[in-house]
C-alpha cells in the first residue's frame, strides 16, 4: 500500500507542471506536446559510392585465375577474348575518291541525256528522222523528253551507288559500269542524231 501512494504520489507530481483541463480534447494534448518538441530534419539515406577500381600491376597479369577460383577484391575486370570485337553496323566499302567518280559519272551521265534529248528534238522538228524508241516516242515532240530522259541515268545511279557499297567483292569492283553504259549509250544516240540533220 506504501507503494501505491508513493506511485500515486510521483504521478500527480510529475503532471502537476500542465493542469488538466477537463475540456480539452486527447488531440489538443497531442497538438500540445507536438508544438513543444523541435522539428527535426528527416534526411533519407544515401546508398554508399561504390568502392574504386584497382588496376592490377603489370607483373601480375598472368596471375589472374579466371577458371573458377577465388579472384582478389581489387583485381580489375578482364576481358575474356582478346580479339577485337567486330562492329554491329555493317561497312560502307565506299571511299571518298569512289563518290567523287559517282559524281563525275552521274554529272556524265545526265549531261548526255540532255545532249540526246536536245538532238533528238532538233531533229524530229527538222523532219530527218523519227523516234525509234517506242517509250520516248509519246514525248519526243514536246519539251517533256527532257525529263523523260533523265529516267535511265537516274535509275543507274542508284544502281551504281548500291553496287559500290555492296558486301561482294566482284560488286564493288564493277560499280561504275551502270553509270558509264548508261552515258555511252546517251552519247552514242546524241551523235548519231546530230549527224543526221545536214
Amino acid at each position: 500500500m506504501v507503494l501505491a501512494t508513493a506511485l500515486l504520489f510521483c504521478c500527480s507530481a510529475l503532471t502537476s507542471d500542465n493542469p488538466r483541463n477537463p475540456n480539452a480534447s486527447a488531440t489538443d494534448e497531442v497538438k500540445v506536446v507536438k508544438a513543444l518538441e523541435p522539428e527535426l530534419e528527416v534526411t533519407p539515406l544515401r546508398p554508399n559510392a561504390p568502392e574504386p577500381k584497382m588496376a592490377l600491376p603489370s607483373d601480375a597479369k598472368g596471375e589472374l585465375d579466371l577458371s573458377g577460383g577465388a579472384e582478389p577484391a581489387n583485381a580489375a575486370i578482364q576481358p575474356a577474348i582478346d580479339s577485337p570485337v567486330k562492329p554491329a553496323v555493317t561497312e560502307s566499302y565506299e571511299t571518298p575518291t569512289q563518290r567523287k567518280v559517282w559524281y563525275g559519272l552521274m554529272i556524265a551521265g545526265h549531261g548526255t541525256a540532255v545532249f540526246d534529248a536536245w538532238t533528238t528534238r532538233r531533229a524530229l522538228s527538222s523532219g530527218y528522222g523519227v523516234e525509234s524508241d517506242p517509250l520516248q516516242r509519246p514525248f519526243a515532240n514536246s519539251g517533256a523528253i527532257y525529263a523523260t530522259t533523265q529516267v535511265a541515268p537516274l535509275i543507274m545511279d542508284f544502281v551504281g551507288h548500291w553496287m559500290m557499297r555492296s558486301p561482294h567483292s566482284w560488286m564493288r569492283k564493277a560499280w561504275w559500269v551502270p553509270q558509264s553504259a548508261s552515258a555511252a549509250v546517251s552519247l552514242t544516240a546524241g551523235v548519231h542524231n546530230y549527224g543526221v540533220v545536214p
